[in-house]
C-alpha cells in the first residue's frame, strides 16, 4: 500500500510541476515580456502583481521564482524599474517605486525582499488622513550595483546605493549606502567587513 501511495504522490508532483512549467512558459513569461522592454531569455514562474502605470526595462536571462509584486506611484515622471542581465529574484519580493529602482547585472535577490524609493505614505499625520501621496521631494531612487547578493527578507529603503559585489545579510534593513564589496547585516544594517571584488 505504501508503495502505491508513494507512486501516487510522486506522480501527482510530476504532473503539478509540468503544469506549472507550461503555465510559466506559455502564459506568464510572454505576458510579462509584453508589458516590459527587453527581457530576452526571461523566465517568470507566476503572474506578478502589478499596480499603477510605470516602465519596466529588462536585461537578458532574468529568472523570477514564484510571485513578486511591483507597485508604481507616479510623481511627475514615469517611474522605471530597470533590471540587468543574469538576475535572480526570489518568491515574494516586492518593488515600490515612484521614480526609479535600478538593479545591475548578475545579482541574487532572495525571497521576501522589499525595495522602495519612497516611504509609501507622508510623514505628516494630516496628509495621511487626507490620503495624500508622498511628496516628490521624499522620493529618492534606489541603485543596486553588479554582482550584489541580497539575503532573504531584507528591506532596502529610499535613496540607498548598493555598490558592486556587496552582500546584504538576511533580514537586514538597509538605510544607508553600502560600499562596493561591503558585507552588511542587521537593523539598521551595519558593515561587518569588506570582501574581495569579483
Amino acid at each position: 500500500m505504501k508503495t502505491i501511495l508513494r507512486g501516487l504522490y510522486y506522480g501527482g508532483v510530476a504532473i503539478a510541476e509540468a503544469c506549472r512549467w507550461l503555465y510559466s512558459r506559455a502564459i506568464v513569461t510572454p505576458v510579462v515580456r509584453a508589458l516590459a522592454e527587453g527581457g530576452r531569455g526571461l523566465s517568470v514562474e507566476q503572474m506578478p502583481y502589478m499596480r499603477g502605470p510605470g516602465r519596466i526595462v529588462l536585461g537578458c536571462r532574468i529568472r523570477v521564482s514564484g510571485k513578486i509584486g511591483i507597485a508604481f506611484s507616479r510623481h511627475g515622471e514615469r517611474p522605471t524599474l530597470t533590471i540587468g542581465d543574469n538576475v535572480f529574484i526570489g518568491h515574494r519580493c516586492a518593488f515600490a517605486l515612484a521614480k526609479a529602482i535600478s538593479i545591475g547585472n548578475d545579482c541574487l535577490i532572495a525571497g521576501g525582499t522589499h525595495i522602495a524609493d519612497n516611504d509609501g505614505h507622508p510623514l505628516d499625520a494630516e496628509r495621511r488622513r487626507r490620503r495624500e501621496p508622498v511628496c516628490a521631494t521624499d522620493v529618492k531612487p534606489v541603485r543596486i550595483g553588479n554582482n550584489v547578493w541580497i539575503g532573504a527578507r531584507c528591506r532596502i529603503l529610499k535613496g540607498v546605493t548598493v555598490g558592486d559585489n556587496a552582500v546584504i545579510g538576511a533580514e537586514s534593513v538597509v538605510t544607508k549606502d553600502v560600499a562596493p564589496g561591503g558585507i552588511v547585516a542587521g537593523n539598521p544594517a551595519r558593515i561587518i567587513r569588506s570582501c574581495a571584488a569579483g
